[in-house]
């Protein structure tokens, strides 16, 4: 379902983009004062009576907490509700928790107020304020566990939205918040925050709005290193915040320097002006952290292995991280879904069209890691094919449609699957690669070759002649812009794509003259993915991944184990006649053209015998070519800004 929910405020995304919001600009929810606010629309317009002072205390790294003291303004005497966020947009979920606030205490002039919890809203807390009260003061802890890595001796990052108590009735891009953050001695900070006083082990923050805080993290560390790349495209700067275990960890060699150097001049030429006056890349660089990133409008939040620079051959599989983290800058920030568009991170969001700020994000990730050279053509197509198989394999979309799996995120964070491929999980990434490819190339059928989308790209996400504050869009906005590229009824088109019940999204690598194919060695970037996971990956073979101890970590939903009926869980004791080991594994699966695949497996302590029906040998995705058909892949991987610096590396 598609529909805009505060189609007339600014979300927690458009604050981001001014410190502040004029009277006008700003609108009170009615004065019921719910925990969650009414519609906008019912709403009158007023400015926020003075600003939030918040102060954040993150020396206490012995127990893991934040201790949080808050003085907020008192509108009128009486019903007062404060909020804790709950939503967080790079998230598209709930997962903000209150359980972990505890301590909380309100006082007027030092003189203790009652406070009830909402009994249907944990995350909304209600007091009444008494006659003559300008002000009341908030403290309360925000704690955490050390094995969550969010505050140590030698690192601490810190995420505002879990830090504050907020008035419920205003959108946050209209209250102001001075807020100051204290942090033990010897560690450097970086944060896109504005600074207005910094000394060693204190910050006290320009006056933004709260969601222009709630959206820009602080990360401290002691081993620190920041590369400013002055891009000098509009004015803008661009700089990577490094966070290693020591000091040796944060050397970059000036061939990836160049890198991320060619990486923001080939986004820049996709995009054009950024939406950001400057952005800050905050990358730790820590084994012990799973790759992944959230973006916010000036900065993003990275974790990549910690030789993710020193030895780039070997991190295949996290290439094009960075590229993705810095395109939400426009596509999910900038422009943003407008049923996403909520004024408070207390208002549900809805993600119908995630296949486009996730989806298009990950598909210009690929490509822009080929045209700067992050990863050759052939490493780009190794990924693409993977991407594919892992689409060809995902047969749940006989039940689970692409457009439902955006709906994911509201039930399936936190959660693991039984059977992946049945179930389906975010599948808006990776098949989001794979529509995108399908419509370049059939923008590219349309034009003859002359138009693809570049040309789209550069229209919808342009902000040359705009201000930098967010711009809602609809499907119908989308498919407007598509059709100024190329004459097709994109709503049917796009609605096709996203209902289909089959894997009609490999229809683009087809028209681009490629197709997906199986090898019978995996290509490096697959090994490196398994080694990743830690997983021996024969999906698409006998439709099994196993751990090193013989673990069943995935049976493949009607695969061959499947109907020999294995289960995730069960463990393989032995192969054949040998006992178990991965290598005896890969050897009968490469064998099974001739003989059978006998395995022994314990479940609960019984162990009983299965023999696979599988006769195809070892199989790995790879793409090859297909003749007669012209090379259109290659030419969308190349080069564009010419910055020809990339391009050796991009052959």
């Amino acid at each position: 379902m598609r529909r805009s929910y505060l189609a007339a405020v600014a979300m927690i995304v458009g604050c981001g983009m001014m410190d502040h919001a004029s009277a006008d600009e700003c609108v009170r929810f009615p004065d019921a004062d719910a925990a969650r606010p009414a519609r906008a629309s019912e709403a009158g317009a007023r400015s926020y009576p003075g600003h939030l002072d918040l102060v954040v205390d993150a020396r206490d790294t012995d127990h893991a907490l934040f201790r949080i003291s808050e003085t907020i303004p008192v509108e009128r005497p009486g019903p007062m509700t404060l909020l804790y966020p709950e939503w967080e947009l790079s998230s598209h979920s709930r997962t903000v928790s209150a359980a972990n606030l505890a301590g909380l205490g309100i006082d007027v002039d030092g003189v203790p107020l009652a406070w009830r919890r909402d009994p249907q809203d944990p995350h909304a807390f209600h007091l009444d304020v008494p006659t003559g009260a300008r002000t009341v003061h908030v403290a309360f802890q925000y704690l955490t566990r050390l094995e969550d890595g969010i505050v140590s001796d030698d690192r601490i990052r810190v995420a505002w939205q879990h830090l504050v108590l907020y008035p419920s009735g205003w959108p946050v891009r209209c209250v102001p918040v001075d807020a100051t953050l204290f942090w033990p001695k010897g560690l450097a900070s970086a944060t896109a925050l504005p600074l207005a006083e910094r000394t060693d082990g204190r910050a006290r923050f320009g006056r933004v709005a709260l969601g222009t805080l709630l959206d820009t993290p602080v990360m401290l560390a002691r081993h620190l290193r920041t590369i400013v790349l002055p891009y000098g495209h509009d004015g803008t700067t661009v700089r990577f915040d490094l966070i290693a275990a020591d000091e040796a960890g944060l050397a970059v060699p000036d061939d990836e320097s160049s890198g991320l150097r060619r990486m923001l001049a080939e986004t820049y030429a996709v995009f054009g002006r950024a939406p950001y006056r400057s952005f800050d890349a905050l990358i730790a660089l820590d084994d012990d952290l799973a790759p992944g990133g959230l973006q916010h409008v000036s900065s993003t939040e990275v974790n990549l292995p910690a030789a993710y620079f020193t030895q780039p051959d070997r991190q295949l599989n996290n290439r094009d991280l960075i590229a993705h983290e810095h395109v939400h800058a426009w596509n999910g920030r900038f422009r943003v879904p407008a049923d996403a568009d909520a004024a408070t991170p207390n208002m549900p969001l809805q993600n119908s069209l995630l296949w486009v700020y996730e989806g298009q994000t990950e598909f210009w990730g690929r490509v822009l890691a080929a045209r700067s050279g992050m990863r050759t053509m052939a490493q780009t197509r190794d990924k693409l094919a993977m991407d594919a198989a892992s689409v060809q394999l995902a047969v749940g979309r006989r039940w689970k449609d692409l457009e439902d799996t955006t709906n994911d995120p509201l039930y399936l964070s936190g959660r693991a699957l039984v059977w992946p491929e049945w179930q389906r999980r975010k599948d808006y990434y990776g098949e989001g690669v794979l529509l995108w490819l399908t419509v370049h190339a059939r923008l590219q059928d349309l034009s003859h070759g002359t138009t693809g989308i570049d040309q789209f790209a550069r229209t919808f996400f342009d902000v040359a002649s705009a201000t930098r504050t967010p711009s809602p869009y609809t499907f119908d906005d989308l498919c407007a812009t598509l059709a100024r590229w190329g004459q097709l009824d994109w709503k049917v088109y796009l609605e096709g794509l996203l209902h289909a019940k089959d894997a009609r999204v490999l229809d683009g690598l087809d028209r681009l003259g490629w197709t997906l194919a199986f090898a019978d060695r995996p290509t490096d970037t697959f090994a490196q993915d398994e080694a990743e996971s830690g997983a021996t990956d024969l999906r698409y073979s006998v439709g099994l991944s196993v751990d090193d101890r013989g673990r069943l970590r995935t049976v493949v939903w009607d695969g061959p184990g499947f109907k020999a009926g294995l289960a995730p869980g069960e463990r393989v004791v032995r192969v054949g006649t040998s006992s178990f080991s991965t290598d005896a594994l890969l050897h009968a699966v490469a064998a099974s053209s001739d003989t059978p695949v006998a395995l022994t497996v314990e479940r609960t302590g019984k162990r009983r015998e299965v023999t696979l029906d599988y006769h195809g040998g070892a199989r790995y995705p790879v793409l090859r070519r297909i003749d007669g058909r012209p090379d259109r892949l290659s030419t969308l991987l190349a080069p564009r800004s010419g910055d020809r610096a990339g391009s050796e590396g991009a052959r």
